[in-house]
């Protein structure tokens, strides 16, 4: 069985992608190849790397990556994790299987430092439970 192709795809590929192709590595494990880019790139927020680390996950080799430096990769399945990125999303050639949900973006938060990173955590959580939940469910 071949491994599936997983990008996940997001407006900057900073945040929401970024926690998210960590978490579909983790729990895909060798089963798929995971990609995540943006509709822009806006480099991975420090941030997003410091949430993951904080529940063992290291991103911090990941970059930050335009969508069409992946045009030629026969993509399986293509998550967007933002309305923004679902609405101008390309088309990808072949049989790809599109989902999409909405998380809200951390890096938007406001108030004290404290706050905001307990927004990264809240929304790092939401989206561990939809990586774990759409790899039991789609990644054979």
């Amino acid at each position: 069985m071949s491994k599936k192709n997983i990008l996940v795809l997001c407006t900057g590929n900073s945040c929401r992608s970024q926690l998210a192709e960590g978490y579909l590595h983790y729990f895909a494990g060798d089963k798929a190849n995971v990609y995540s880019a943006g509709i822009e790139t806006h480099g991975v927020n420090p941030k997003a790397i410091q949430v993951m680390a904080e529940d063992h996950i290291d991103i911090s080799k990941h970059t930050s990556n335009y969508v069409d430096e992946y045009i030629a990769i026969p993509f399986d399945q293509v998550i967007t994790v933002c309305d923004n990125a679902n609405e101008a999303c390309p088309f990808f050639p072949g049989k790809v299987e599109r989902f999409h949900e909405n998380f809200p973006d951390p890096a938007k938060a406001t108030g004290t430092p404290e706050e905001v990173m307990a927004e990264f955590r809240r929304v790092r959580d939401m989206i561990k439970i939809y990586a774990a939940n759409f790899v039991a469910e789609h990644v054979n």
